[in-house]
């Protein structure tokens, strides 16, 4: 179960039910490669929204310490405070649920509530609704806006590239250092937004998994210079590690 991709389990440690909580899956392996010791963060974390998930993690063991959240020993309920250090202490995730159900109300993370609980969210009002729809409006038009910039920039990116590698002068005219980094910063936010969600838990878009973006790019722009598998893959992926290595 450690250091398992699996959205929902039947247990968590409590560093797993954070980064759940913070929407930080994808840096899973990232983040608990650095637990030591398993209750504390290091100072410095190589994802993004490093303090909420620091949060979260605070609020857990406070539950736990606190008597308020049930605890054991991979996945048995125990009543035991030697644990609380213990890298193999566990919550279950019946017990989590209740939890914030009680003390996070306005909580309704994906890992511990179905799509239908959160739709029919008790603390969500017809005002909190209606923001909520004329902000999806205003991201779905932000979302777009993005996507035609993305496309724009990864042909000049390609086509600069080219240029620097089939041109005589290929020195004198090759894309700057500063410049492939902006390019990349700019590639790697677009990315991030789009395989992101609001605030309030809404997706920006309809895309889930990067090779979604992909597929979709060379099904509009196939023969595009830059619009391939590989080139798109290779990009997207040092465009993401570049944003990563900015922020943390």
């Amino acid at each position: 179960m450690h250091g398992s991709k699996s959205l929902s389990q039947v247990y968590y440690r409590p560093i797993e039910a954070a980064i759940r909580w913070a929407g930080l899956l994808a840096y899973e392996n990232d983040i608990l490669s650095t637990m030591s010791p398993p209750r504390h963060l290091p100072e410095k974390l190589y994802c993004p929204r490093s303090n909420e998930l620091r949060l979260c993690t605070d609020r857990i063991y406070d539950a736990i310490v606190n008597g308020e959240l049930p605890y054991g020993l991979d996945g048995i309920t125990l009543n035991d405070p030697s644990l609380w250090d213990s890298s193999d202490l566990t919550i279950r995730h019946v017990d989590l649920k209740r939890w914030m159900r009680d003390h996070y109300p306005e909580q309704r993370p994906r890992f511990l509530f179905s799509r239908r609980e959160r739709i029919t969210h008790p603390v969500i009002t017809l005002e909190a609704g209606q923001a909520m729809l004329i902000e999806r409006q205003a991201l779905k038009a932000q979302l777009k806006h993005c996507r035609r910039e993305f496309v724009a920039l990864q042909e000049q990116y390609d086509g600069l590239s080219k240029q620097s590698k089939t041109s005589p002068a290929c020195d004198q005219y090759s894309i700057s250092d500063r410049a492939e980094c902006t390019y990349l910063h700019i590639i790697g936010s677009l990315l991030e937004l789009m395989l992101g969600h609001s605030p309030s838990g809404m997706p920006y878009s309809s895309f889930k998994t990067q090779d979604a973006i992909v597929s979709a790019l060379i099904a509009n722009h196939s023969g595009i210079m830059g619009i391939t598998e590989r080139t798109l893959n290779g990009k997207f992926a040092s465009a993401r590690r570049k944003l990563r290595n900015t922020i943390c």
